[in-house]
């Protein structure tokens, strides 16, 4: 594939953003979180590769709705319902990877798009070489779980009692309680400060991102509430690395037991890394994706 952006049309008349980085045999497709958030913290990807010693082309793009890609009109109902569910954004995935010739590679996703690997590898494994679960759970009740217990141990008993009466009043907007959840955000999401993805909050699709999550990374008032995928785990076939931050909104021992579930899959942790792990220990992050790409293409990865 060449290297660079290509604007792809998809069946549905809709343009995605796709930008390729990196040179090699290897390949691998990135999917962001959000949902309705971009590309931007796969950017340096194929360096980070290439600094681990590994040449990779590595290929992100925006989701439609996100970011350089078009954006439908969602005030539209037939938009809300065609595109805002799982299967168009699962299906999305492999329209992609056909539009760009893609087979036999890697699919990483963060967050949101961890879940879309979770989905994809299950339906559509028999085009990937391995998955690269990042920082999601494989059911959310685990995640609202440790929320609360993260929110516990982050601020006082008033300030979280404070947070829930604004979520229950749906008043979300007001300083104060932005305040609490900016020191959330700076001790479980963006530890390295300061952020360089502060922005993604002001770029997110929030039509999408409500549908799916809600009004943050802490609340999930959304479809994302009933999500559940565990019984789906055993279908993944493919080696597949499921890879946590040590200090993230994601808990631990949920991404260990999907590794234990998964039938051919490992668990590592980014030491003092939050939820954009990537970023906040690029280093760690990346020999741990590089180790598992190596051990795939050599044919010795293994439980």
């Amino acid at each position: 594939m060449k290297t660079g952006t290509k604007i792809i049309t998809l069946d549905n008349g809709y343009h995605l953003w796709t930008n390729t980085q990196g040179t090699g045999d290897i390949h691998l497709l990135a999917l962001h979180g959000g949902p309705g958030g971009e590309h931007e913290y796969w950017e340096d990807a194929a360096k980070q590769l290439k600094k681990q010693g590994l040449d990779v082309q590595v290929t992100m793009y925006d989701q439609l709705g996100s970011w350089y890609s078009d954006s439908p009109d969602f005030s539209d109902p037939k938009n809300r319902k065609d595109i805002l569910n799982y299967d168009y954004f699962l299906n999305e995935v492999d329209e992609v990877r056909d539009k760009l010739g893609l087979d036999n590679f890697y699919l990483i996703g963060q967050s949101w798009g961890g879940l879309l690997v979770q989905e994809y590898a299950a339906k559509f494994g028999q085009h990937l070489k391995g998955a690269i679960i990042s920082s999601m759970v494989d059911r959310i009740d685990d995640y609202t779980k440790h929320l609360e217990e993260v929110r516990e141990k982050a601020l006082t008993a008033d300030q979280v009692a404070y947070m829930k009466d604004c979520e229950a009043k749906g008043d979300y907007d007001n300083d104060k309680y932005q305040s609490y959840v900016d020191i959330l955000n700076k001790g479980y999401i963006d530890r390295k400060q300061p952020s360089k993805l502060s922005h993604l909050i002001d770029v997110t699709n929030t039509d999408i991102y409500g549908a799916f999550q809600g009004d943050n990374e802490f609340v999930v008032t959304g479809k994302l509430a009933e999500w559940n995928f565990t019984d789906q785990l055993k279908n993944i076939k493919v080696p597949t690395l499921v890879t946590f931050g040590e200090h993230e909104t994601m808990p631990i021992e949920t991404g260990k037991r999907m590794a234990k579930m998964i039938p051919n899959a490992k668990f590592v942790s980014t030491p003092e890394g939050g939820h954009h792990h990537m970023i906040d220990n690029p280093d760690v992050y990346y020999d741990h994706l590089a180790t598992f790409i190596r051990e795939v293409e050599a044919g010795t990865f293994n439980k």
